[in-house]
């Protein structure tokens, strides 16, 4: 599989800072504030091994918690007529208290497909918006199926 990279950003309490998701098929990587983390899913994104952690980090376990990232995919949208086109998937991941949530709304055509549900997973939320698509339409298999 390819690997994809995405501009975000990503906030706690310290403040903000832009960062880049960079996704192999296997694990998602991410440099925040000079740390290096990898996880096979934003909900487990930790430092990597070996490599000591910054004080303003909030880690629960050894994983981030209480922040919010966000960022913008492209992704290919097939229509029933087997045309491919250009979407973007906007994504918003918080895991800040009292219940962390995950909001996906894909762009389409001057249309957007929004997630309905507050659930971590990134499978099952996109799932949602699989079913609004218009009849005949899906995405294609890409690096959201690893996620």
């Amino acid at each position: 599989m390819t690997t994809q990279s995405w501009a975000g950003w990503y906030r706690d309490r310290h403040g903000s800072e832009a960062l880049t998701i960079t996704a192999d098929g296997t694990q998602l990587h991410t440099r925040i504030r000079g740390v290096d983390f990898a996880g096979a899913g934003f909900d487990s994104l930790g430092p990597v091994p070996g490599i000591p952690t910054e004080g303003s980090f909030v880690l629960d376990g050894g994983s981030l918690r209480d922040f919010v990232l966000e960022w913008d995919m492209p992704v290919p949208v097939a229509s029933a007529d087997g045309a491919l086109h250009q979407a973007t998937l906007s994504c918003l991941l918080s895991l800040k208290p009292p219940e962390p949530d995950l909001g996906l709304a894909l762009h389409l055509g001057g249309a957007v497909y929004a997630s309905g549900r507050a659930e971590l997973d990134f499978g099952s939320v996109l799932d949602d918006i699989r079913r609004q698509l218009p009849y005949g339409a899906h995405l294609q298999p890409s690096v959201l199926e690893s996620i």
